[in-house]
């Protein structure tokens, strides 16, 4: 069962980047099938895990940060190893390379907040799984005391 589905979650990833990218830019490369899908396999691995407590404001930029790094790492294999030139960011400011910017890593961000939910959703009603509420702030773990007056 967990092939079965990672599979899904991947094949749903995958199409669903591609789909943001055509309505985007009117264009897709099936490269973008790959890195779409192993950016959301990683973001729900990510959210299973029980490190965040459902805090959105933690989890969104390592999210961020992972989908950079998959970004930068398939753009070496993809735009400069094999030369299929599918992105190139040189022209934006702060680039790495051409192949991973600051204003996409911003973009990334937002888009990782949908993405968290959209993974929560396939989880759960797909696989049935039970799913922790999502916060924006995480939690108090520290007891708030009312002082004594009667001392």
């Amino acid at each position: 069962m967990r092939v079965i589905k990672a599979l899904s979650v991947f094949t749903f990833g995958g199409l669903g980047y591609g789909l943001l990218e055509i309505l985007y830019r009117g264009q897709t490369h099936i490269s973008m099938f790959a890195v779409g899908g192993l950016c959301f396999l990683l973001i729900t691995a990510l959210d299973c895990l029980p490190l965040f407590g459902g805090c959105l404001l933690a989890e969104a930029p390592l999210c961020a940060v992972i989908i950079t790094a998959v970004e930068f790492a398939s753009g070496v294999l993809i735009n400069i190893r094999l030369g299929l030139g599918v992105w190139d960011y040189s022209a934006l400011p702060l680039n790495l390379m051409g192949q991973i910017c600051l204003p996409f890593s911003a973009i990334w961000l937002g888009l990782s907040v949908p993405a968290i939910f959209a993974s929560r959703l396939l989880r759960h009603f797909v696989f049935e799984e039970e799913i922790s509420p999502l916060r924006l702030l995480p939690a108090s773990s520290a007891k708030t005391t009312v002082p004594d007056s009667r001392t």
